[in-house]
């Protein structure tokens, strides 16, 4: 398994997985194509912002990336995907433990997470809190969970 920056032409691929690890939920075709705009990453986001991608026999198992909010002054987990294959098998366990790892690297004390409700749980496990839900930028009306999750220098949150 290697963890690594992402690169801007991977950018079709990582949109793509994204697509696949949000459908593996069930949700309806006409959901996910209302999704597809803010599962869609562009070049210039993967080279500007803390995008990582794991790798493992040779193939794409997901990836995950860290985005400064500057008008809320916030660092968010902006993507945090897995190809559904790989699902339950510690990848996405191995994604966490390096954002903390690049976390504490960038000095950045909480990271707030816009959750997929399916997602709520693993965030849970992992350390994160619930503080509230906030609205869906897709869907008027439909609220997600809002989590953060504290960040120790030096020490890991699993």
């Amino acid at each position: 398994m290697n963890i690594r920056r992402g690169k801007g032409q991977e950018a079709n691929e990582l949109s793509e997985l994204a697509y696949r690890s949000k459908a593996y939920w069930g949700y309806s075709d006409e959901f996910m194509e209302a999704c597809r705009d803010d599962l869609t990453l562009s070049s210039a986001y993967i080279e500007t912002q803390e995008v990582y991608v794991l790798e493992d026999e040779g193939s794409i198992k997901g990836f995950m990336s860290l985005e400064k909010d500057t008008e809320q002054e916030q660092w968010l987990l902006g993507y945090l995907f897995m190809e559904p294959e790989a699902v339950g098998k510690g990848y996405g366990k191995a994604l966490w433990q390096y954002m903390v790892e690049v976390a504490q690297k960038l000095d950045i004390t909480v990271i707030t997470i816009h959750s997929d409700p399916y997602a709520e749980p693993f965030y849970l496990s992992r350390g994160a809190k619930r503080v509230g839900e906030i609205a869906s930028t897709v869907f008027p009306g439909r609220t997600l969970p809002l989590l953060e999750v504290e960040i120790e220098k030096g020490r890991s949150v699993e």
